[in-house]
């Protein structure tokens, strides 16, 4: 019974979503930053979303003389969505098109980092687009584990 019990609480770290109170959404990734948000951009194209930039906040550092380990956003949105979210309170334009943060921290893992959908319509007051932000909440879950995980094919 306990070797079930541990091996279940590795299968869930191997998987780890830290969610803070700030809104953050933090997934554990297999990958490097660069191979994190190359998977996350593939799988939001596929989807139809729209690439808006990617940046890399390490590369920039570095021309000014700043050490950062990898740090790379990626701006993204789906006007079909978010749309609902502006004409309910247009202030969440400040949090829309979405961003998706890949960094590796200081012992070497990588983290795929976002808003929670729920927490930027928290931030703005809406209450009447349950359904949207439902639906954002559910297809970032799928997309960024898309992202951050092993390939089930290779497993």
């Amino acid at each position: 019974m306990k070797k079930i019990v541990l091996l279940g609480i590795m299968i869930m770290m191997s998987n780890l979503v830290v969610a803070d109170e700030q809104g953050l959404v933090s997934k554990k990734s297999q990958h490097s930053v660069k191979v994190t948000l190359d998977r996350l951009e593939n799988v939001l194209k596929k989807k139809g979303i729209t690439i808006v930039t990617r940046w890399s906040h390490d590369e920039g550092a570095k021309k000014v003389g700043i050490p950062l380990r990898p740090t790379e956003l990626l701006i993204f949105g789906n006007p079909k969505l978010g749309s609902h979210m502006f004409t309910s309170k247009q202030t969440a334009g400040i949090d829309l098109p979405l961003k998706a943060l890949a960094w590796e921290d200081a012992k070497g893992q990588v983290w795929l980092t976002y808003n929670d959908p729920q927490y930027v319509a928290d931030r703005h007051g809406i209450e009447d687009r349950a359904e949207v932000v439902k639906k954002m909440t559910g297809a970032l879950d799928k997309m960024s584990d898309v992202a951050t995980q092993a390939d089930a094919s290779k497993k």
